[in-house]
């Protein structure tokens, strides 16, 4: 049987004190409403429809490509915003799962196994549960003198009979499609929030003969919704231990998992080592016999094989086999350090590609550049690349000496095999196999020191 998911990201999350709506906000880099599509999709999800309403504009870019999208014009409830679904889903004859946007957490396995049992037993309704300690706050669970589930009754309009009951509502669901939407529109507002409640579907369908059931997970920590800035930080320590876990089971090295961050994309080849204070973002990778940190930051970089990268950060870099970084190197946008070649401490590449054994090894800036192989640029060498309207290109060949404090202004080339003396402004080509010296001419004036005493003040 087919499955559709809808997903319900149309609340403001006033709690959050943010200029956004609370499904943008991220966990490792992935907006909440994200972490809920891919869920649904990994679960086998053939149709997705995301719901949105309070500050929309925020939330569309973020699923149009990939769900359909529909608007609760205004916010009546979890009722009113799964009927407004319901147009996209007219034709749609099936299993029908409801999601929260703001709960990231939730396992496809899980959602699978929801849609198992209902179709299993035909049911009109299967709502996950938890078990909670502190169950305040939560849609309660009321069972029938059988055991069998009655209805949910939310926190403000509980007994306090009900209201001591632990079984909780992890606002997950799935239905029967038909059921669903023919139970939608018995559905009223005569509640303390008058809101239209989902919640109320069980109920209804129960009374029209249908099975209404409850899958009750063990792990209701894939159940936490992000209402705050405090849930926001304990959903994020959650999936970092998750995804840490899975890592490290497949052969990736941490010293220290509580301070390593890794996003959802990223790639980690067996052997490799994590050092404190990692973070590793977007589509990164990193291959096998590689050391990273301590005080890394890498997002959408490519990393090869045993490489070390150390106090680095770097942003769309490509870092081939046996390069090294750091301490405290910044590789900007398309920096690449080709095989064997190094970036040292207090250097920045930007847009520039450093070759095979070449070393910028301290204190340098190398911007809009093609370095070839085996070159040696020398420390506070800089590419001046901008000339404050228009970026400039500098080449420097094969086996090429840069001395010290050189500053060569784009657009210039040094050719294969030259060597440029310290201290040099280079303005113009240099031959291959030629000495290039920029300097100012040295001046003397004996005894000057001695005939201009400066008085020192006191």
């Amino acid at each position: 049987m087919e499955t559709a998911a809808i997903i319900l990201a149309a609340g403001a999350g006033t709690r959050m004190k943010s200029k956004k709506p609370k499904v943008v906000h991220e966990v490792l880099g992935r907006p909440l409403v994200r972490w809920v599509v891919e869920a649904a999709k990994a679960a086998g999800a053939d149709e997705v429809v995301t719901v949105v309403g309070h500050m929309r504009e925020q939330v569309i870019p973020l699923v149009e490509d990939d769900t359909d999208v529909v608007v609760q014009q205004a916010q009546r409830g979890t009722a009113d915003a799964v009927l407004a679904a319901q147009e996209a889903l007219a034709d749609f004859d099936g299993a029908v799962v409801v999601l929260s946007g703001d709960s990231p957490l939730i396992r496809p396995e899980t959602i699978a196994e929801m849609v198992a049992l209902r179709e299993e037993h035909n049911a009109a309704v299967v709502v996950l549960t938890m078990e909670l300690a502190n169950p305040f706050g939560y849609g309660r669970i009321v069972r029938d003198s059988a055991g069998e589930v009655a209805r949910i009754v939310e926190q403000k309009d509980a007994t306090p009979e009900e209201a001591a009951l632990t079984e909780c509502n992890s606002g997950f669901y799935c239905f029967d499609a038909k059921a669903l939407f023919e139970a939608l529109k018995q559905v009223d507002s005569d509640n303390a929030q008058g809101e239209f409640y989902l919640t109320d579907v069980l109920a209804i369908s129960r009374a029209a003969g249908r099975p209404v059931l409850a899958y009750k997970t063990d792990d209701p920590e894939q159940c936490l919704g992000v209402n705050s800035r405090r849930q926001l930080a304990d959903a994020t320590a959650v999936m970092q231990r998750r995804i840490n876990d899975a890592h490290m089971a497949a052969g990736v090295t941490m010293w220290d998992p509580a301070t390593t961050f890794i996003g959802p994309e990223v790639k980690i080849a067996p052997d490799v080592e994590l050092l404190p204070s990692v973070m590793l973002m977007g589509a990164t990778s990193i291959g096998e016999d590689s050391v990273i940190g301590p005080n890394s930051r890498l997002t959408d970089t490519q990393v090869g094989c045993g490489c070390v990268v150390d106090e680095t950060v770097a942003i769309e870099a490509r870092i081939d086999d046996g390069a090294t970084c750091g301490p405290r190197a910044y590789l900007r946008p398309a920096a690449h350090l080709c095989e064997g070649a190094k970036a040292g401490t207090h250097v920045e590449i930007k847009k520039s590609t450093v070759g095979k054994g070449s070393k910028v090894p301290h204190l340098s800036y190398i911007g809009d550049t093609t370095i070839g192989e085996g070159v040696n640029i020398g420390a506070g060498s800089i590419t001046c690349n901008y000339d404050g309207a228009n970026k400039h290109a500098t080449v420097i060949g094969d086996g090429a000496f840069i001395g010290s404090d050189t500053m060569m202004v784009a657009p210039v080339t040094i050719g294969a095999g030259a060597l440029v003396g310290a201290g040099s402004t280079i303005t113009k080509d240099v031959s291959a196999g030629a000495l290039a010296l920029g300097r100012a001419k040295q001046s003397e004036i004996a005894g000057w020191v001695a005939a201009h005493p400066i008085e020192k003040k006191k």
